[in-house]
């Protein structure tokens, strides 16, 4: 089954929760055992990847090691051309819509394609949407930041991103954002649009897992949570409640 198959016919059932796993953040073997216990945990999906610091190398030893001991879907979430891994399971073919650079539009995509289609990686597009307060891939994606009160804005992105034609709807406020994307935004996305929709950053408890699923997410991710060495506990109640919504 395609990864792209895998994530609709799971969404039918329940909502999905994705662990993201930062390359850059731990040696291969930490994000390998990471990557187990998230799995133990009943994580639907692991996604690899940051803004600063991924290298074909660590990236490769990342998948590597994760693979070792989980056998759920890996998905890369890059950042860019520089690194793409064969070892992927697919990749977001992802469109940074606000950026105030066309490089994170549609520049390194036109880079990367030849060698994802080269190495048969599955592509999985995405319109990516930033919204304050962005932390990091906010500053390195260069992006126009959606303001949190700015419902209207992010309506526009996502019923964009469903004419562009993509699998996937993201809406980010940045890994170690304070809190999630606001619940009226991922509200008023779902009501606009028909396409999945992806709710990463801030999400560091059951309580933010299950406002964000009740207003309509059906992908929630979190990663900077399993940075911290004692995070199981805490991962497996948010995993529950994502699965509960």
């Amino acid at each position: 089954m395609k990864v792209r198959e895998y994530i609709l016919d799971t969404i039918q059932k329940h909502k999905m929760h994705m662990t993201l796993i930062d390359p850059a953040k731990q040696p291969p073997e930490v994000s390998g055992q990471i990557a187990r216990a998230a799995c133990d945990a009943s994580t639907d999906a692991i996604m690899v990847g940051g803004s600063t610091g991924v290298t074909q190398e660590n990236l490769d030893g990342t998948v590597e090691e994760i693979k070792r001991g989980c056998r759920l879907p890996v998905i890369y979430f890059p950042s860019g051309a520089h690194a793409i891994s064969r070892k992927c399971d697919a990749i977001y073919f992802m469109s940074m819509l606000n950026s105030r650079n066309v490089r994170n539009i549609t520049g390194e995509h036109a880079k990367g394609a030849p060698i994802i289609k080269k190495l048969g990686i599955e592509p999985i597009s995405m319109g990516y949407v930033i919204v304050e307060p962005g932390m990091k891939v906010g500053e390195v994606g260069e992006a126009e930041l959606v303001r949190r009160g700015d419902v209207n804005t992010v309506i526009g992105y996502a019923i964009a991103t469903e004419f562009f034609g993509m699998d996937l709807l993201y809406l980010e406020a940045g890994s170690g954002a304070p809190e999630p994307v606001p619940a009226e935004m991922i509200r008023a996305a779902r009501e606009s649009v028909e396409i999945p929709i992806v709710v990463g950053g801030g999400i560091t408890s059951p309580e933010h897992a299950r406002m964000v699923g009740s207003a309509g997410a059906d992908i929630i991710v979190t990663g900077t949570l399993v940075e911290d060495g004692s995070f199981e506990g805490r991962l497996k109640e948010i995993i529950d409640t994502v699965h509960r919504v």
